[in-house]
């Protein structure tokens, strides 16, 4: 094996340990489903692999792994397969801490397009412009998405949850 092969491979298991975590939490906020996420995990990472696209720097990067798990999602999401099979039964989640599984629960009773925002804004960090950038949407529409979907956790914090298109 030759040093440029294990440089290449020494990078892309960076890159794994960098994102696998937050691809699999987009996929999971995406499509509800940790089988899901995991299946648009893999996809996402193979694709890293087999493109090995240079990245101007980490935030480039981070855009891109993020632009790319959505995609996937909604490639999972259209399938023919997604469509048409159910599952039997869902894998256990991930222990986390009694507050955790709360906030968790609290996100993911959000319509899509409002736990999708409020992911990134609140866990990735991205300002509404970066936002709106890897959305492909106007950034006021963003920013309307994340006042509704704030006010729908406060709502629901306080108290009941209004149901909405998922």
């Amino acid at each position: 094996m030759g040093a440029g092969r294990q440089e290449q491979e020494d990078i892309f298991a960076r890159q794994v340990e960098v994102h696998a975590d937050r691809v699999l939490r987009l996929g999971f906020l995406h499509l509800g489903s940790w089988p899901d996420a995991q299946d648009v995990c893999q996809d996402v990472l193979l694709k890293l692999f087999a493109k090995q696209p240079v990245f101007h720097d980490a935030e480039h990067e981070k855009a891109w792994i993020i632009r790319v798990t959505i995609n996937a999602c909604r490639d999972l999401r259209r399938s023919f397969w997604k469509k048409r099979w159910v599952l039997v039964e869902e894998m256990p989640q991930p222990q986390l801490s009694p507050a955790g599984r709360d906030v968790l629960s609290d996100v993911l009773a959000l319509p899509r397009k409002y736990r999708m925002v409020i992911h990134l804004h609140y866990y990735e960090g991205y300002s509404t412009a970066e936002i709106a950038k890897i959305l492909q949407l106007n950034e006021n529409t963003v920013r309307t998405q994340l006042k509704r979907g704030r006010e729908r956790l406060k709502r629901h914090l306080e108290g009941g949850m209004d149901s909405d298109e998922q």
